[in-house]
Parts: structure tokens; C-alpha cells; sequence
């Protein structure tokens, strides 16, 4: 599993249609279910992914081509995790 932590380079550059794009681009991720959580840093600084890809070197080929990134306006940096603990809600997660 990685963790994916989006910075804006200057938010001023981050418009609603680079907004909606972004999230167009990323919805057949979440629809094959390669994505599994995704939301805005508070304060507005960026955003977060949660992502379930088979490897870094997927996951970086579908994030360098995110029009977030290809903008320019946004970076990205990549942890990779193994869940080992989960609520009762979440534990199917850990499967």
C-alpha cells in the first residue's frame, strides 16, 4: 500500500478546472480500485491518496500523468506502507 502526499507548488495556480481534471483523470483509479481514499490537505496546501497499486513504478506512471503534475503547480512524494493493525470497520484492509 502507498501513501501519496500532493503538495501545491502555489495554490494561486491550483484552478478549478486544473481541480476538475485532476479528479476526472484519477476516477477510473478509484473505479478499478487502485485508489482508495483521496481528499485535501487542511490547511490547503495539497492532497492525499491512499493507494493500493501493484507497485511504486505503477503508481508513478499514473500520478506523473495527472494533470496536477503535469501542470507543474503540484509535487508528489511516495511512502509505501504495510498495514498491520485496522479498526473492525477497515480490518479487510489488512486481507
Amino acid at each position: 500500500m502507498f501513501l501519496v502526499d500532493m503538495t501545491f507548488v502555489d495554490l494561486e495556480q491550483i484552478t478549478p478546472e486544473l481541480t476538475e481534471q485532476h479528479k476526472t483523470y484519477l476516477e477510473k483509479e478509484y473505479k478499478s480500485n487502485n485508489l482508495m481514499f483521496g481528499g485535501r490537505k487542511i490547511p490547503r496546501t495539497g492532497g492525499i491518496l491512499l493507494s493500493k497499486h501493484q507497485s511504486e513504478r505503477a503508481l508513478r506512471a499514473v500520478l506523473n500523468a495527472d494533470p496536477f503534475v503535469q501542470s507543474g503547480h503540484v509535487t508528489y512524494s511516495i511512502t509505501e506502507f504495510l498495514p498491520v493493525m485496522a479498526s473492525a470497520d477497515y480490518a479487510h484492509i489488512l486481507r
